[in-house]
């Protein structure tokens, strides 16, 4: 008996992580110019229904783009991946909030696609002394809801979208905990403010 390779694209299931991760990358290539929104919307809708990682890859051979390498099947180069897993946020067609008394890890992802999602750090335990976030919005908006006493760094670059901070007041104390915003913005918008007054 013949067993076929356990690494064959066409057989390997495939996750919702990496489902999101083409979708993610199919409003780039959209925002870029290189799929029109009703090409963008069909593969958006092949790769929610895709079942193994060789569907969604033939729906990105053609895009200079390339999952993450730990997604990645072998067949497909990929960069080298470091450094331990951070928590998701995913707002794709939909919205995405973390509030209230929640553990902030020292990495955050945060991926909005034709979405929006919210991050509340005010009634938050931050878990380091810097916290990382990295930020990624297509045909989306990512807000940061920030308390004063940190220090909020953001940095990035926003193509036809924006990138801001509206916080307000001095500078921040000696020795206070650092949030590292890093934005990617691609016809979105990624703001950092104070939390809503009630």
């Amino acid at each position: 008996m013949t067993l076929e390779p356990r690494n064959d694209p066409d057989r390997v299931r495939v996750s919702d992580r990496e489902r999101e991760q083409v979708v993610e990358l199919l409003g780039q290539a959209a925002a870029e110019g290189r799929l029109t929104l009703d090409e963008y919307a069909d593969r958006a809708g092949a790769a929610h229904a895709a079942q193994t990682r060789g569907e969604l890859v033939r729906l990105t051979e053609d895009l200079p783009v390339e999952l993450p390498a730990a997604e990645l099947p072998a067949h497909r180069p990929g960069a080298v991946v470091a450094g331990p897993e951070p928590e998701r946020l995913v707002a794709i067609f939909g919205n995405e909030s973390r509030k209230g008394h929640w553990p902030v890890p020292a990495r955050l992802e945060a991926r909005s696609v034709f979405g929006d999602c919210h991050i509340e750090l005010q009634d938050a335990q931050l878990q380091s002394p810097v916290t990382t976030i990295e930020v990624t919005a297509v045909f989306g908006s990512v807000t940061i809801f920030v308390p004063e006493g940190l220090d909020v760094r953001l940095t990035g670059s926003a193509v036809f979208g924006s990138k801001e901070s509206k916080l307000r007041g001095g500078p921040p104390p000696s020795g206070a905990p650092v949030v590292e915003v890093r934005a990617r913005v691609v016809f979105g918008s990624v703001t950092v403010r104070p939390p809503d007054r009630h």
